[in-house]
């Protein structure tokens, strides 16, 4: 079986599918495997290292590759380049992303979203949700800190004293906990908020304190799968007022709330901002899906009364190496599940993993969930 490693279309995308680590280990369970040159530069990966590993570099790597693994999703013109039949493992962000799925399902490829990955104990280490927010919640600290005109500790000088920066994480997933955990080690006071109740003691664990409105609504406010439900309007309002307050005493705000295929939640209105002060940061890792904080542009650092709103893109992308290198894992974990005992390509259809990841297979979008509307 032959594995293309494709080097990302993006300009804007620095991560890379594989490393000369896992491309030693795909060589191990019977592949051959190939890299599109340049696909690893921008994460300091030159093709040399791939070379040493095992690989070949060559521009057609993809040609009659079973397997093609990428970060982002194939557009139309990458995929003239795919064998029918192919296998391709990639963040495929399908979620209103119709067009692009027919376009998947026409080229005959057979397309597994990473991000739709189960959450249970099996796959963790095939959970790349986990693995890029983790990251990106550490990125997003210091971000704001680039654009925090202070330091994060108390400083105790003989010139005198400098407070401690006040910190506040908005949504406790994954990337929250990193974010609580690096603003910690920086020296920050930390507080930090989530609808869902589990998160109170993981927050208060890494030595934050907890902010909610906790009534019974807040008490039943996570799904069997473990992520946030939308609130009703009568707790938001509640907890918006307990946040606005909050809110102005703050040096630095972080709002990581999503909800998969749902547009961002609105955490901070242009009140809020106007609130804080002169000097504050806001970091929104929510704002590829319309933002958190209002006023955040993709791909900006805007400026409103002297509050600075980062809206980075790709935040996990800002720390390639390490983002390429557990994405790798990630794509490694998976993909032996379709590798049988004699090392040949063995994809079990009826594996709850694969029902769960398949976009499309046999020129048809077969994902339940993303199924074409009948007219």
């Amino acid at each position: 079986m032959k594995i293309a490693v494709a080097k990302e279309q993006d300009p804007a995308e620095p991560r890379v599918a594989a490393t000369p680590d896992t491309v030693k280990k795909l060589k191990a369970l019977g592949a051959e495997v190939a890299v599109e040159p340049g696909a690893g530069v921008k994460s300091g990966l030159p093709d040399s290292d791939f070379t040493a590993a095992g690989a070949t570099v060559a521009a057609d790597a993809l040609k009659d590759a079973d397997v093609v693994l990428k970060v982002k999703r194939p557009e139309a013109p990458e995929l003239a380049g795919y064998k029918r039949g192919a296998l391709v493992l990639a963040i495929m962000d399908p979620y209103g992303n119709e067009a692009a799925l027919k376009s998947m399902a026409d080229a005959g490829i057979t397309a597994f979203a990473m991000e739709l990955m189960p959450r249970i104990t099996r796959a963790q280490v095939m959970d790349v949700l986990s693995s890029q927010a983790n990251l990106a919640g550490y990125r997003a600290v210091i971000d704001g800190a680039e654009q925090f005109g202070r330091v994060f500790p108390m400083m105790m000088t003989a010139a005198g004293t400098v407070p401690a920066a006040k910190v506040f994480i908005m949504g406790v997933g994954v990337a929250g906990l990193q974010a609580i955990a690096t603003a910690r080690r920086l020296g920050a006071i930390v507080t930090a908020t989530d609808v869902r109740p589990a998160t109170k003691e993981q927050v208060e664990s890494l030595g934050a304190k907890f902010l909610a409105v906790e009534d019974e609504e807040f008490k039943n406010a996570q799904t069997a799968g473990g992520y946030a439900k939308e609130m009703s309007k009568e707790y938001q309002a509640k907890q918006a007022a307990l946040t606005a307050e909050h809110i102005k005493k703050q040096d630095i705000v972080i709002t990581t709330a999503l909800i998969p295929g749902r547009p961002a939640p609105r955490l901070v209105t242009a009140e809020m901002v106007k609130s804080m002060k002169p000097g504050s940061v806001l970091v929104d890792l929510a704002v590829e899906r319309g933002g958190n904080v209002e006023g955040a542009q993709p791909g900006q650092v805007v400026e409103i009364g002297g509050v600075k709103i980062v809206g980075y893109t790709n935040v996990a992308g800002r720390v390639a190496a390490s983002a390429s290198a557990l994405y790798a894992r990630n794509l490694l974990s998976f993909f032996e599940t379709m590798v049988n005992k004699e090392k040949a390509l063995a994809v079990n259809w009826d594996d709850e993993l694969v029902k769960a990841t398949a976009l499309t297979r046999d020129g048809a979008v077969v994902h339940p969930n993303f199924q074409p509307k009948s007219a």
